[in-house]
C-alpha cells in the first residue's frame, strides 16, 4: 500500500510488469490503523510488510526501514508456513 495516487501506482505497476493490483491510500487511513503512520518528515508511512490470510488474520508482520530484503524473506517464510499447514490439513493419515 502506498500513499501514491492510483495513476502513479498504475504507471509503476506497468513499468515493472506486475500482475497484481497495487493499493493506493493517499489519505493514510490504513497506515494509521496498522501503526505504520509517521506524523513527521517527508515520508508519511513507515516501511512495514503484513501477510494477511484469507481469513483476514494477520499471519506475519515485518518492520525495517533499512533492510528491504527482510520484508520479502519474512513474508515468503510466512506464506510457506501457511502452504505447509494447508497441505497438512488436506492430507489424511
Amino acid at each position: 500500500m502506498s500513499p501514491d495516487v492510483p495513476e502513479k501506482q498504475r504507471k509503476f505497476a506497468e513499468q515493472y510488469s506486475f500482475d497484481h493490483p497495487l493499493l493506493s491510500d493517499p489519505e493514510g487511513t490504513v497506515p494509521r490503523i496498522f501503526g505504520a503512520h509517521r506524523s513527521w518528515g517527508p515520508l508519511h508511512a513507515k516501511r512495514k510488510t503484513f501477510v494477511i490470510g484469507t481469513n483476514f488474520r494477520l499471519l506475519a508482520s515485518t518492520k525495517s526501514e533499512m533492510n528491504m530484503n527482510v520484508h520479502a524473506n519474512k513474508a515468503l517464510a510466512a506464506l510457506r508456513r501457511l502452504a505447509r499447514a494447508c497441505l497438512k490439513d488436506r492430507v489424511s493419515p
